[in-house]
């Protein structure tokens, strides 16, 4: 069957000469082919992501094609505007790759609003809601590797696309031929028909203004002389987080310059993720060079923001996404009360798996906090059942352990711009006040406990991967586990039961151990790999890191 599927590729016109050089190169070898036809990519809740090639378990326009057929056949029954808006960050063949999606749906006769130059994760939901669109299409790998791209398709309401909505378009991608079943025009008859249009300047600057408005402390940062490396990891948050910290105020900002500009290669790192330590490897040494306050680098779609933070002693340290969830968090609830903007019944939300430091900042400041499922749509989803009751105002933050925070209703998504807006903001106030982001983590630690959070993720490569990782799950169901490193399991929480945990079924376990520890176990939604994340609660940080170790060794036999 593979075989006759590389067949008919070979003989068709690809209009990708890369896609031909690649399908010869591998004539005769049985398991490239097998690799390459055997499976096709999943659409899903995350749309798709893989590694760039020919077919069908590739990126490639012909993938592109036929998932977008589905999001129009989708669309069409939807009614309302008839309208998609599409957004793409630096990745290879990524232009190429929304052009396509944007021919498409105009040859299906829906209208399309594609922005005229790379933008980020949050510029696309923003625009999404602004035009009033059905959907919204990112051409995006996240921070995968560079040989990777991927695509991920919005609700109307600028969140990721619903389980529901998912199944309509993945069952209707089903019935497309991925070589003939698209319908297509090309990007210029789309244009000339008046179907394709860009987004307008007055989209970008309502963005901008949607941000800017949900500063703490206004006008506090351009007198706090803070001094700043940024690092966009060669993607799209060079124009909009500059364009911000311009308008903060804040100056002094260095921005290093082999990660500076739109690079797909990602020569630089190899995984331009801002929670690995080598994509921030060049802004730390530029850092130290100047003396920065503060190293900031957002990932290529610029959804998700990490830092390093300068330590009294002159060195610098990494913030996890936990301890800037929480500094951020901090910092709102303290802020806004000081300026009398907290909202009544404020309402802040995390993911389960984000550090439970929160739920006691929370409580401390008088804010609801609620938990939702892994993934920034749960998030998004919160934010809409508080608009649909009429009491949005009451949101004022939302984070993932994994680095994406989100203040305010404006977007549905996690967002890098307004995250390193109130980082900067934070980092501004801290060191007009003779302190620093350093000291109040300190000051928090002091406060409520030294919590340690840490993942652990074991990757399951090759064909065999999903089925070894439902496997693992299994085991765990069918065999509970009564104690890890000699600490006895008190509680088991699966979030296969939403009869037991009141939120929607998810692949997820997470283990109480009697000294207050947890454990969670999940495997990962876009790729193959199973995450482990600890949280401890020590006297200090060697001790809570010494029960992480002990926890880690103890379940390294189960993920074997």
């Amino acid at each position: 069957m593979y075989q006759d599927d590389y067949k008919r590729w070979l003989e068709a016109d690809l209009q990708d000469c890369d896609l031909k050089t690649e399908l010869l190169n591998i004539a005769g070898d049985d398991e490239a082919i097998k690799e390459r036809f055997a499976v096709a990519l999943q659409f899903g809740t995350a749309g798709l992501r893989g590694t760039l090639g020919a077919g069908t378990n590739r990126m490639n326009i012909w993938v592109v094609r036929q998932a977008t057929q589905g999001v129009a056949d989708w669309v069409k029954t939807q009614g309302g505007s008839q309208t998609v808006a599409i957004s793409y960050d630096s990745r290879l063949k990524g232009y190429t790759f929304a052009k396509d999606a944007a021919g498409v749906l105009a040859a299906n006769g829906i209208n399309v609003r594609i922005y005229d130059e790379l933008m980020p994760v949050p510029a696309l939901s923003f625009a999404t809601r602004y035009y009033h669109c059905n959907a919204g299409i990112m051409v995006t790998a996240s921070h995968n590797p560079a040989k990777y791209n991927g695509y991920k398709a919005y609700g109307p309401d600028g969140c990721q696309m619903t389980d529901d909505a998912a199944a309509v378009v993945y069952d209707s991608i089903q019935k497309t031929d991925v070589l003939t079943g698209a319908k297509y025009m090309s990007f210029a008859e789309g244009v000339e028909k008046g179907l394709i249009r860009f987004v307008g300047d007055d989209c970008k600057e309502a963005l901008y203004e949607a941000i800017e408005s949900r500063q703490v402390r206004p006008g506090l940062a351009k007198d706090a002389g803070l001094k700043l490396v940024y690092s966009p990891l060669n993607g799209t948050g060079l124009v909009p987080v500059t364009r911000i910290l311009k308008d903060l105020g804040i100056t002094d900002v260095t921005i290093v310059p082999e990660q500076e500009y739109p690079n797909g290669y990602f020569t630089t790192c190899p995984y331009p993720n801002p929670e690995i330590f080598q994509a921030l490897e060049k802004g730390l040494e530029l850092a130290k060079e100047v003396g920065a306050d503060l190293m900031l680098a957002t990932d290529p779609d610029a959804d998700r923001v990490g830092i390093a933070m300068k330590c009294p002693d002159g060195s610098y340290e990494l913030v996890s996404g936990n301890e800037m969830g929480v500094l951020l968090l901090d910092y709102i609830c303290a802020g806004r009360i000081e300026k009398g903007t907290m909202p009544e019944r404020p309402v802040a939300v995390k993911s389960i798996v984000s550090t439970p430091l929160a739920d006691k900042v929370a409580e401390h400041y008088g804010v609801e906090l609620r938990h939702t499922l892994t993934g920034f749509k749960w998030i998004g989803d919160q934010i809409a059942q508080l608009e649909e009751a009429g009491e949005v105002d009451r949101f004022i933050f939302g984070f993932e352990e994994s680095y994406g925070y989100l203040a305010g209703p404006y977007v549905r998504d996690k967002d890098a711009v307004i995250a390193s807006m109130l980082i900067c903001e934070m980092a501004a106030y801290y060191r007009a006040s003779g302190s620093s982001i350093k000291q109040r983590l300190e000051e928090i630690y002091a406060e409520y406990g030294r919590y340690l959070n840490k993942v652990d993720s074991f990757e399951f490569p090759g064909l065999t991967g999903m089925d070894k990782m439902s496997g693992i799950m299994s085991g765990l169901r069918e065999n509970p586990p009564a104690e890890f490193a000699g600490r006895k399991v008190v509680s088991v929480t699966d979030y296969t039961k939403p009869e037991e945990t009141g939120l929607p079924k998810a692949n997820v376990l997470i283990y109480g151990l009697e000294d207050g520890a947890t454990v969670v176990v999940r495997p990962s939604g876009t790729e193959p790999k199973i995450k482990a994340y600890y949280t401890t609660l020590g006297k200090d940080l060697e001790e809570a890191q010494a029960e992480k170790d002990e926890l880690a060794e103890a379940l390294k036999p189960i993920f074997a």
